[in-house]
């Protein structure tokens, strides 16, 4: 039985990246050996999307107030995109110190997470 996902971010700097998943969003890990560390993630849940291509992935955390959000992590030195408004949600994204972007929104719609 399938009890959990794994995701990859493949970065330039995969150090940077995870001293900021650590130090910034603070997010616990084990050390799976030489200082390689593996994240513990919130509470996830997938949606599948028409494209013409497969193989296409898009990471996005989830929050209840993004403003709120946006207003604690900049305190930290993160630094984001423009705010978005969609019929589904409210939008942004943040640098990594690696150069790769992740996506934060806050949900208009009903969520799986809410729902289990």
């Amino acid at each position: 039985m399938i009890n959990g996902a794994h995701v990859i971010v493949y970065s330039k700097d995969p150090e940077a990246d995870r001293a900021f998943f650590r130090d910034v969003l603070k997010f616990s890990a084990v050390d799976a050996g030489h200082g390689w560390l593996i994240f513990a993630l919130p509470p996830a849940e997938a949606a599948f999307h028409p494209s013409e291509k497969n193989g296409l992935h898009e990471l996005y955390f989830m929050c209840d107030d993004l403003k709120a959000t946006m207003d604690a992590l900049k305190k930290r030195k993160v630094k984001f995109g423009d705010i978005k408004k969609e019929r589904w949600g409210i939008l942004t994204e943040f640098e990594l110190p690696g150069g790769g972007r992740i996506g934060l929104y806050e949900p208009k719609h009903p969520t799986a997470i809410d729902g289990a």
